[in-house]
């Protein structure tokens, strides 16, 4: 299957090239088929102009695409993010808040001095 052979990879024009897919990439053109085959799976109700507009932008960065597989990656190490990646989330913390009120008084709607929600599972 032709999905099985590309790798989720940053070198992904050089895994096309090894593979033998850089020509099929290449050869791509989208269609206002292709288009309204998306659109349907994204349940979304397209114009005739707005077919004829996707169209036209997705067949430009597929081409773009395609000006960057032309780049020499051989010496370019696999990375999973473009900058080096941290964990930028604080630890939690417990504070106490002396003025409840204050608190609740930002709640759309209130019971017993809880934020009441409506219900979204059953």
């Amino acid at each position: 299957m032709l999905v099985d052979k590309i790798p989720a990879l940053p070198a992904f024009g050089e895994a096309c090239r090894e593979a033998g897919l850089h020509s099929i990439i290449r050869s791509m053109k989208v269609t206002a088929k292709d288009v309204e085959h998306v659109a349907k799976l994204a349940r979304l109700g397209l114009t005739e102009d707005e077919k004829k507009r996707f169209t036209e932008q997705l067949s430009r960065i597929l081409d773009y695409a395609e000006t960057i597989n032309k780049l020499d990656t051989k010496n370019v190490s696999p990375t999973s993010h473009a900058i080096p990646m941290k964990n930028v989330f604080r630890e939690d913390k417990f504070l106490p808040f002396e003025d409840l009120q204050e608190i609740i008084a930002n709640a759309p709607k209130e019971d017993n001095n809880i934020f009441s929600v409506p219900r979204i599972m059953e």
